[in-house]
């Protein structure tokens, strides 16, 4: 099996020749590429290089194409910095009250550059390894986490406490829903394989389970749901502990859930039960990043442990991997995936 073929196996709860990895490292490819984040970010052939680059270098079996956390409040006016070697980072929220969302116009973020430089970017990946490598169109934020994003964090948080921006919240998850559709409608037209978002925000670790199901376990199911339309897998990222929400993930209909390492693996495999496929969940700092080449391969076969008789696991770190990674421990992840 080739990489394609693997990830498209696990993603089905098929059998796999070996265990697939799908790195999460665009900061890590860019600076292995002689790329700063902004030379990365805003040319699609300096994407697009620096991840074929990657798969030279290591001999991954997928590529999640990612850039930053901000491309899409960009496109809807959130004011973005771009530093010189980080990522994009959103500076300030564009509302300054839940009714404004109001007085917003009509989401078009196809007219954006930055997701025009990601969609091109996706482009020409596919161009290159389709059919080979599996090509993972990430699309930013899932709504709850976007929103906050316009609103502000402190702000979106406080107001989910008064029931008197209830229906305002819900108007604001509404427009950032169609935002969110417009960018996985393009993403599919590149010929990705796979569609993808991330929902960090809505974390148990940053909201209770609760408000988790109340403002943003529909949006991530039909998130979901419209990748099926467009006949594409999805996968759901959420960060921290998700522990308390792992059946609420499940059932969103994810075919892959993305999780960070501070989840208990083993209630991961319970939970999933063969139902959808894990992406993760390596510490992606303390283990890829600052650990030995020895401490990864071990921690690499103990989640593969817990995962044995199954083939949905695809081994990631839990989250981007930072930039200081050392090469030796992501060979050492894909030499004990691939059993080599």
């Amino acid at each position: 099996m080739n990489g394609y073929q693997r990830i498209a196996a696990a993603l089905k709860g098929e059998p796999v020749d070996k265990t697939p990895v799908m790195l999460h490292n665009f900061m890590l490819a860019a600076r292995e590429s002689g790329l700063t984040m902004r030379e990365f970010g805003s040319d699609p052939r300096n994407i697009a290089r620096a991840f074929a680059e990657s798969v030279e270098r290591y001999g991954q079996d997928g590529l999640l194409v990612d850039v930053d956390t901000a491309t899409l409040a960009a496109a809807l006016g959130v004011p973005v910095a771009y530093p010189e070697d980080e990522p994009a980072v959103c500076r300030g929220a564009l509302l300054p009250n839940l009714a404004s969302v109001d007085e917003l116009p009509p989401p078009d973020v196809s007219k954006h550059e930055g997701v025009q430089i990601w969609l091109e970017a996706v482009r020409l990946l596919k161009r290159q390894f389709g059919g080979e490598v599996f090509i993972r169109g990430n699309c930013d934020q899932a709504p709850f986490s976007l929103a906050a994003h316009l609103r502000g964090a402190e702000g979106w948080m406080l107001d989910l406490m008064d029931p008197d921006y209830e229906a305002a919240a819900f108007r604001l998850l509404d427009y950032c829903y169609e935002a969110g559709t417009q960018f996985l409608r393009l993403m599919a037209s590149t010929g990705c394989d796979m569609l993808s978002n991330g929902d960090s925000s809505a974390g148990a670790s940053l909201i209770s389970p609760r408000l988790h199901r109340k403002f943003a376990h529909d949006y991530e199911k039909r998130l979901a749901s419209f990748s099926h339309q467009l006949n594409l897998p999805y996968a759901q990222h959420v960060c921290g502990n998700a522990r308390p929400i792992l059946a609420d993930l499940l059932a969103t209909g994810a075919d892959a859930i993305e999780l960070d390492f501070k989840t208990d693996s083993q209630a991961v495999r319970e939970t999933l039960a063969d139902r959808a496929t894990l992406i993760g969940n390596i510490d992606p700092t303390g283990v890829m990043a600052q650990g030995t080449p020895e401490l990864v391969e071990s921690k690499c076969r103990e989640l593969m442990t817990i995962f044995a008789g199954t083939p949905r696991l695809i081994l990631n770190a839990g989250c981007a991997l930072p930039a200081t990674t050392p090469p030796e421990n992501l060979r050492a992840m894909i030499r004990t995936a691939h059993g080599a």
